[in-house]
């Protein structure tokens, strides 16, 4: 065979051999991804391909005004963590922590929280918005308002700017900030759902704001804010519908309630309440038959009896005097018919309550009351309430 021939059989069976041990090796590589995919839907390219942003969007005027409250309000915002004792079946015992917010509201480390957040507590710790923790005093309470100011051994930590809860309108956009579950931080808002009278854990919050801005357990004692960063009240209470969470009912107590007693609570240590000194009344509205029996065409409170010596005795305010029997019944009469405190009618105990708590002791006030069919005006110097 000549040379030339046996060197082209070389080469073509050297072309054969490379076809057949490496070109399936390439087709069964590229045709796996595919096989791949048509068998289970799995592609697995080597770059993904992303609709890319062009880069970052600015803010629009909603989202700037919540960085803007968040940013100015936080500072002043803590976590409070008190420590109360119970006692097991042995009577033994036993820390149990509680957790809360509350927020600077001066120079000298002063703390506007709730007092259920420290109740009965032993130890109160507080963690500023830096994540320093310091010890805490308790300096005053008031718990028919659910308020309380502790101290922190800090000063120059940021305040927060107070508001005022007077001419607040449904609708009106507020955040919330404070420690729900824990979370450190945290930021939610809503509107003014209503302002409405609400019965706290002991006694009537006048006013108070109502919000569907999430409050949760731990925002207790954090602030409500408008939408300039002002304090307009502190978050007080949820009605979850047994689920211990936000159910988009939250109430604060409006923050002109903490300011007419804050003074108090940080000079004596407890608020000063006005008292009238009325014992008993009996609501017209609620006892129909009572104004029946009278034949009195009005709405009010009949007085039923008075704190001896009290300021509306020594006013001269009248008391009932005698009983009149209807069918089982013994039924007040002769007493003064409280129609009005200072112009603002009042027909049950609550409004009367909450009008003379607008006052401080020492303040007068005209009471008028229907007298024998005649409206009279009787000044009342009010005195400070005993404390319970």
């Amino acid at each position: 065979m000549k040379p030339w021939r046996v060197l082209a059989l070389t080469i073509l069976f050297a072309g054969v051999l490379y076809f057949l041990t490496n070109l399936p090796r390439s087709v069964s590589r590229k045709a796996e991804p595919s096989s791949a995919s048509s068998e289970t839907g799995v592609t697995r390219p080597e770059h993904v391909e992303l609709a890319q942003a062009s880069g970052p969007q600015p803010l629009d005027t909603e989202e700037q005004l919540n960085v803007t409250v968040y940013k100015k309000a936080l500072p002043s915002v803590v976590n409070i963590t008190s420590t109360a004792v119970a006692f097991d079946f042995f009577y033994g015992p036993v820390p149990q922590q509680g957790a809360g917010s509350g927020f600077v509201i001066d120079g000298e480390g002063h703390i506007l929280t709730n007092y259920h957040v420290i109740e009965n507590a032993r130890q109160v710790e507080v963690t500023t918005s830096d994540k320093k923790k310091y010890k805490a005093q308790i300096v005053g309470t008031d718990p028919a308002h659910d308020l309380a100011v502790i101290q922190i051994p800090a000063k120059g930590v940021p305040k927060a700017e107070i508001g005022d809860s007077k001419n607040l309108v449904v609708g009106q956009k507020v955040f919330a900030i404070g420690n729900p579950f824990g979370l450190s931080g945290t930021m939610t808002r809503g509107i003014i759902s209503s302002i409405r009278s609400v019965r706290g854990p002991r006694g009537f919050i006048d006013e108070a704001i109502q919000t569907d801005a999430a409050i949760n357990p731990g925002n207790s004692g954090g602030p409500l804010l408008n939408s300039r960063g002002q304090v307009i009240g502190i978050n007080s209470m949820i009605l979850t519908g047994g689920v211990e969470q936000s159910a988009g009912i939250g109430f604060a107590i409006p923050i002109n309630t903490a300011k007419s007693v804050l003074d108090d609570l940080v000079h004596l240590g407890h608020p000063r309440y006005p008292s009238l000194g009325v014992r008993r009344v009996w609501s017209l509205v609620d006892h129909p038959e009572v104004a029946e029996t009278l034949q009195l065409n009005t709405k009010g409170l009949m007085v039923v009896d008075l704190y001896s010596n009290s300021p509306a005795d020594k006013a001269g305010i009248h008391e009932s005097t005698q009983l009149i029997g209807r069918g089982f019944r013994q039924l007040p009469v002769g007493g003064d018919v409280i129609l009005e405190i200072q112009g603002k009618a009042v027909n049950s105990v609550e409004e009367l309550q909450t009008e003379i708590a607008r006052y401080k002791p020492g303040d007068k006030v005209d009471v008028t009351v229907l007298r024998a069919n005649k409206k009279v005006n009787i000044p009342v110097t009010l005195e400070e309430a005993p404390r319970r």
